[in-house]
């Protein structure tokens, strides 16, 4: 069960975004206002023509003076309804130009925000949830907008206008359409309140759905592995019976929700018939005004009932939109200060000042590490799984802040840069990189979209995937899929390097970048990476020793602190050392040098 919330809370963060988001478009939402008003002003006059209609027909009789009132009557309506047509067309023009404006307007910013947000977020989110929610927020305005403009506003306009209209024929009849409106409005909004809480399980429950069925068709390929089909069945089972538990609910609440509006209804269709009867025996009103309240009323019960769905669409639309509003005010774990300036990485030095860094404060995984990398050095970082190589890295790009100490290029620290330009300057090369579902060329462009294709190609024979690439059916065009699942492992790991090779950033951070590659492919990428290395800042993180022994400097990495550092052949006169152990173990499969 879900925990009791404020609904109000969660509505009016909405609104505020909504409301800031149409208020950009200030003439599209005037237009939309005037033309409501004036289609609801021809809905209450057009019947009051009815009305002298069918007392002119009544009250006398067939005469040529008759049929020219009959024929003004009409002509009369006729204007009304072409008034209100205009009027019509005013709104359409209005409303579906701001329904197409402001979702994507709020998209944008969704997806803005959401990116902006630190590695962790997503590490802590399934990326369908998300997508839903994007997708969510948008979608919901145009339900927010159509409630408010085009059924709530244009009710209780009507509504109004109804009830003075009748409290003219007859008071008793304007206050019985008054006080039945209030109580059938009152008591709607009461049981839509009543019925969030069931959409909001609902919404809930459809979020891990989503979620759940993401995750397990992102990772057919392991449940194919470890034939692991029924139990992926079992559990996505169980997530469906939730949802399907929360979705009847929420219906069942629904249903109880119509056969009230239902009989509230039948209430005052013949209450107010049975109280025109006798105010008509009394001589109080005219046959037109039978006409007058029939139309009138029918067309009230058919708005205020909408009135109803379209309250309980709105608060659905809340509760959808809610789910990015709560991502769009959590603030960011990472942030630019106010005054930030941008990295000038002219002098791409490195320094670790007395960093510390965990997750929990009882384990941490970087302690007061103290460690500088002059301006084009190439720097090894080594040492067990754990140790807390990958961390550094993360920090350096600051994925995650530091808790305690500093980390400054040239004279700048890291917190007082743009996050942009840090990470423009860092060519950055994961041990498992990720391509997009897009072209080959497009993947390899992706850290300077402006480069040649000349360019592109140049980049990709360094890395050896110009060769593979050729022989694909539509070359640098080909799609990839997604996460670029229709290549190899070292097809996309040579992909990844190419993609380093075009930014030719001034910062080079390689996280085991030849670690999908067999032996040969590994030899011709390490021929390119030297070229590559050529006048920048490199920092290597390498299970693999062979990979780094020529490098300037090795730093051995132990619980978090640095356990030793120099050359690799300093570090192998260290007898009983961590560096030179790992060297034993894997001196056997070593590639020749």
């Amino acid at each position: 069960m879900l925990e009791k919330v404020n609904k109000d809370t969660r509505i009016l963060p909405v609104l505020r975004n909504y409301t800031r988001a149409v208020f950009r478009y200030p003439w599209l939402l005037i237009g939309t206002i005037v033309g409501v008003m004036g289609i609801e002003l021809s809905a209450l006059v057009g019947p009051l023509f009815f009305k002298e209609f069918i007392d002119t027909l009544t009250e006398g009789q067939p005469s040529d003076e008759v049929v020219q009132a009959l024929l003004l009557i009409l002509v009369g309506y006729l204007g009304v309804m072409l008034t209100g047509w205009a009027f019509r067309r005013l709104q359409m023009h209005s409303i579906l130009r701001i329904e197409a404006n402001v979702p994507a307007d709020l998209m944008r910013q969704a997806f803005k925000y959401l990116t902006g947000h630190a590695y962790e977020f997503f590490i802590n989110n399934f990326a369908g949830s998300l997508t839903r929610k994007v997708n969510r927020y948008g979608r919901s305005f145009e339900q927010v907008i159509d409630g408010i403009l085009l059924s709530i506003f244009p009710t209780a306009l009507f509504a109004g206008g109804v009830v003075i209209i009748l409290f003219t024929r007859n008071h008793w009849l304007g206050l019985g359409v008054l006080v039945w409106t209030i109580l059938f409005v009152g008591l709607q909004i009461l049981m839509t309140r009543w019925r969030y809480r069931y959409k909001l399980e609902r919404a809930a429950a459809d979020s891990k759905l989503t979620g759940a069925l993401s995750d397990s068709i992102g990772n057919q390929s392991s449940v194919t592995f470890y034939a692991a089909e029924k139990h992926e069945q079992g559990i996505f089972g169980n997530i469906v019976e939730v949802w399907r538990s929360a979705t009847r609910r929420s219906w069942d609440a629904d249903m109880f929700n119509y056969a009230v509006q239902g009989l509230l209804s039948i209430v005052v269709e013949l209450g107010l018939l049975v109280g025109a009867v006798f105010l008509w025996q009394e001589g109080h009103i005219t046959i037109g005004d039978f006409v007058l309240i029939q139309v009138y009323i029918l067309s009230l019960i058919e708005r205020i009932w909408g009135i109803g769905s379209t309250i309980r669409r709105l608060y659905d639309s809340f509760a959808d939109a809610y789910e990015m509003v709560e991502i769009l005010e959590t603030p960011h774990a990472v942030q630019d200060l106010p005054s930030t300036a941008k990295l000038s990485a002219t002098s791409p030095n490195i320094s670790f000042t007395g960093v510390s860094f965990w997750f929990d404060e009882n384990r941490p995984i970087l302690k007061d590490l103290s460690l500088s990398i002059a301006a084009r050095e190439k720097v090894a970082l080594v040492g067990p799984s754990g140790a807390g190589k990958s961390t550094i890295t993360k920090l350096l790009l600051r994925l995650y802040d530091t808790k305690e100490g500093e980390i400054r290029i040239g004279d700048q620290s890291i917190r007082e840069v743009t996050q942009e330009s840090l990470r423009s300057a860092i060519s950055f090369v994961p041990q498992e990189p990720a391509l997009f579902h897009r072209t080959l060329k497009e993947n390899i462009a992706y850290g300077r979209p402006d480069a040649s294709f000349e360019e592109i190609i140049e980049a990709a024979k360094k890395a050896h995937c110009h060769e593979f690439i050729e022989t694909l059916p539509e070359g640098y065009e080909t799609y990839v899929g997604e996460r670029g699942v229709k290549l190899s492992g070292g097809e996309r790991q040579r992909v990844a390097i190419a993609r380093a090779i075009v930014k030719d950033a001034p910062i080079l951070v390689l996280d085991e970048a030849t670690s999908s590659l067999d032996s040969e492919s590994e030899a011709l990428i390490q021929d390119a990476l030297k070229v590559l290395m050529e006048g920048k800042t490199v920092v290597v993180i390498a299970h693999r020793l062979s990979t780094i022994m020529r490098m300037d400097r090795i730093v051995v990495i132990e619980d978090g602190e640095i356990a030793a550092t120099g050359t690799h052949a300093d570090l192998l006169n260290q007898e009983g050392g961590l560096y030179k152990k790992l060297w034993d173990i894997q001196a056997g499969s070593f590639l020749t040098q």
